[in-house]
C-alpha cells in the first residue's frame, strides 16, 4: 500500500486558473506551474501504477513518458474545431494494451477535471471492423457477457456508457435479447470520483482495486479484439 501523495489540490487549481486564462501567453508564464503541479506529479503517479497494473494484466502498459506516453497533451488538436482554446481544461491518463496506438485502444482511464473527476474502463469510439468482433464475441458467449456486466461489484463500481445506434447494427438480429448492448458504439463503463479522493495518500492503491473490479469486463474486451490478457 503506498502512503504517497501523487495528485494534489494545488493541479485542481491550476486547472480552474486555466479555464478562466485559456490562451497562450498565460499559458507560457505559468508553464513551470504546468510541469511541477500536474505533469511531473501524474508521470510519478503513471509510474507508481504500473506496478499495480502489471498484477492486472502484463499486457496493459504505464508509460511514463513526458510526451507520446499514459498522460495526454494539454494542448488540445484545434484544425477542425470551432472552439479555438489552446487548452484542454482537464488532465487525462490512459493506460491502454501494449498494442494500442492511440485513444482508440482498449485501456484504463482517469480523467482529472474540476467538478468532473471520474474514472473509465473499455474501448471508446472503436471502428466498425473492432466494433463488429466485440458484438459478434457477444452474440457467440452471451451468458458470459451477461455475468460480467451483471456482477454486484462491478456494477456498484462502474456504469455503462457512451454513444448507441437507434437500431440493431445491420447483420445481428434485431430481437436478439442482448440487442441493447449489440446496438453500442462505445464499450466503455465510468466510475465516478471526488476531487477529494485523488489527493488521498492511497488514491493510487484506490484506483487499482477499482480497475481490478472491471478485469472480467476488461478480459472479455480484449480477447473479442484478438489482443491477449
Amino acid at each position: 500500500m503506498s502512503d504517497q501523495t501523487y495528485i494534489t489540490p494545488e493541479l485542481f487549481t491550476f486547472l480552474r486558473e486555466l479555464m478562466q486564462n485559456n490562451d497562450r501567453d498565460w499559458f507560457q508564464a505559468n508553464k513551470r506551474r504546468y510541469e511541477r503541479q500536474v505533469r511531473e506529479p501524474l508521470l510519478r503517479f503513471i509510474s507508481e501504477f504500473g506496478v499495480r497494473l502489471a498484477e492486472i494484466s502484463p499486457h496493459y502498459v504505464a508509460d511514463a513518458r513526458k510526451s507520446g506516453g499514459s498522460l495526454f497533451r494539454i494542448n488540445r488538436d484545434i484544425r477542425f474545431s470551432a472552439d479555438k482554446s489552446p487548452y484542454k481544461t482537464h488532465a487525462g491518463v490512459q493506460f491502454r494494451h501494449e498494442s494500442g496506438k492511440d485513444v482508440h485502444a482498449p485501456g484504463f482511464y482517469l480523467h482529472l477535471e474540476p467538478d468532473g473527476v471520474f474514472g473509465g474502463v473499455g474501448i471508446w469510439h472503436p471502428d466498425t471492423k473492432t466494433l463488429n468482433r466485440i458484438r459478434d464475441a457477444i452474440v457467440q458467449q452471451p451468458d458470459r457477457w451477461q455475468r460480467i456486466i451483471s456482477n454486484d461489484a462491478f456494477r456498484a463500481a462502474f456504469t455503462m456508457e457512451g454513444d448507441s445506434l437507434k437500431r440493431a447494427p445491420k447483420g445481428y438480429d434485431p430481437e436478439h435479447p442482448l440487442v441493447e448492448d449489440l446496438k453500442r458504439k462505445d464499450f466503455i463503463a465510468v466510475t465516478s470520483l471526488s476531487e477529494d479522493k485523488t489527493y488521498a495518500p492511497n488514491f493510487v492503491d484506490h484506483f487499482a482495486a477499482t480497475c481490478r473490479k472491471a478485469t472480467p469486463f476488461m478480459e472479455f474486451l480484449t480477447g473479442a479484439v484478438g489482443l491477449p490478457w
